[in-house]
């Protein structure tokens, strides 16, 4: 690695930035970034404006010789780029706001990273990283791509199966918050030694260990969970219903909050059936947190990341993606929960899956973890269920076919109707055609 470090945040405007920048800062004794570059679409240019103004600000608190720079150009900054991360909503909240009350107008869940609207998030998404990764093997080859944009399991997927990009690690803040929840729970101090067996798909994974300083405490986590006496849900954008003590007990493992669309569908349905009726989903809570930052962000005595960040959904992811690049370029060996290809280290899977799960990260990137070579039999179906869906997904982003898309829609647990999966994929891929370049012909043909 050069002495010059330089990391590109494409998706620069988002209000998720000043965490990332929070997170170079609180490192760079370790992690010595020289420029960070923020790039982003036109439509993004005032958000890009205020958080780069609030950057500087913050750089100039904590007094290093970093450097911030702000593009529309992504050609221009991907030259010489060491990490290149990934954080973007193709189409703003407006399009979410479609994935979510299209479904729902037709009583489904409607939620950003399953189902009908994960599905058409990652139709828009997959393409545009696609577009990323082409310039980075041209411009900066060596570099590593981060992602935290979701789908993140989809995109991973998408990545390997049909670039032959290696340099590309998928983070989520979901095992984070299920982490930071241990420490709170078992009270551990930052002397403890904590290490976790987590395995699945992204928004699809299970705890089914837990190691303090080498000894397991997994029986005692799950039993406090298990009886109600700890509530295993850290993450802001999901309602707080617990699982049933049955459920727990008997798969004898910890599943994260996005599995309430499994294993609670019906009562989920209920709450979001609920919001929507009222007029309400939550793209339009996220779209008026937004709001709120970025009135924060425009205050010129402003000089820090705000408490009020940590409303979104998605905190902590930033911290969760300074961590990887600060193993990689340090060649930590340390512990990390990511979406990488696991070829062939997990017996009882096919070779060629992107799956989530903890692993070791250095200079070469991350290998799965040595503990972990099998996945639970037991919720095996549900695993197998949800990369077909994946899997699927990936390959309508590539091909723009209305019957691609048809697939991946009657695959997903959550779509119960091969008939209203025609119409939710007709009035989706409509709603969205500004960004589904790729599907110019099926649309063409779906018009009246």
């Amino acid at each position: 690695m050069s002495q010059k470090l330089k990391v590109v945040t494409i998706g620069g405007g988002s209000s998720y930035t000043p965490e990332l920048l929070e997170g170079f800062l609180k490192r760079y004794h370790e992690l010595p970034v020289s420029e960070l570059w923020l790039v982003d679409v036109e439509d993004g240019q005032e958000k890009l404006d205020i958080i780069h103004a609030l950057c500087l600000r913050m750089v100039e608190k904590a007094g290093v010789p970093m450097k911030v720079f702000k593009t529309l150009d992504r050609r221009q900054a991907l030259e010489g780029a060491d990490f290149v991360t990934t954080q973007l909503r193709v189409g703003q909240l407006d399009a979410r706001e479609k994935d979510e009350r299209i479904p729902l107008s037709h009583g489904y869940l409607g939620q950003e990273t399953n189902g009908a609207a994960g599905l058409f998030k990652g139709l828009r998404t997959i393409p545009v990283i696609f577009d990323i990764i082409k310039d980075v093997q041209e411009i900066c080859p060596d570099a590593w791509v981060i992602n935290f944009t979701n789908p993140a399991g989809m995109v991973t997927e998408a990545v390997y199966r049909h670039t032959n990009f290696k340099r590309f690690i998928g983070v989520c803040n979901i095992p984070v918050g299920m982490k930071m929840f241990i420490t709170d729970v078992l009270k551990l101090t930052e002397k403890d030694d904590l290490s976790i067996d987590l395995f699945g798909l992204n928004h699809m994974v299970f705890l089914r260990d837990v190691l303090v300083n080498g000894k397991s405490r997994f029986a005692e986590l799950l039993d406090g969970v298990a009886s109600g006496k700890l509530t295993a849900n850290s993450v802001k954008n999901i309602f707080d219903l617990p699982f049933s003590e049955g459920l727990i007990r008997s798969l004898n493992l910890l599943p994260c909050s996005y599995l309430l669309y499994y294993f609670k569908q019906k009562e989920m349905l209920a709450i979001e059936m609920g919001e929507y009726y009222k007029g309400g989903a939550r793209a339009q809570v996220v779209k008026k947190v937004e709001k709120q930052l970025f009135e924060l962000y425009k205050d010129p005595d402003l000089n820090i990341k705000p408490k009020e960040l940590e409303l979104r959904g998605g905190a902590y992811y930033s911290d969760a993606a300074c961590e990887v690049i600060n193993a990689i370029y340090n060649d930590k060996q340390t512990e990390h929960y990511v979406n990488i290809p696991h070829h062939g280290h997990i017996d009882n899977i096919p070779a060629d899956w992107a799956v989530e799960m903890t692993a070791i990260l250095g200079r070469d990137g991350a290998k799965p973890h040595a503990r972990i070579t099998h996945f639970d039999e037991k919720v095996l179906g549900l695993i197998y269920t949800i990369k077909g869906f994946e899997v699927a997904a990936s390959q309508a982003a590539l091909s723009g076919e209305f019957n691609d898309v048809l697939l991946a829609l009657n695959l997903s647990p959550l779509i119960h109707s091969d008939r209203d999966a025609e119409v939710l994929a007709r009035e989706l891929i409509l709603a969205h055609e500004k960004w589904l370049p790729n599907f110019a012909a099926t649309i063409e043909k779906l018009k009246p």
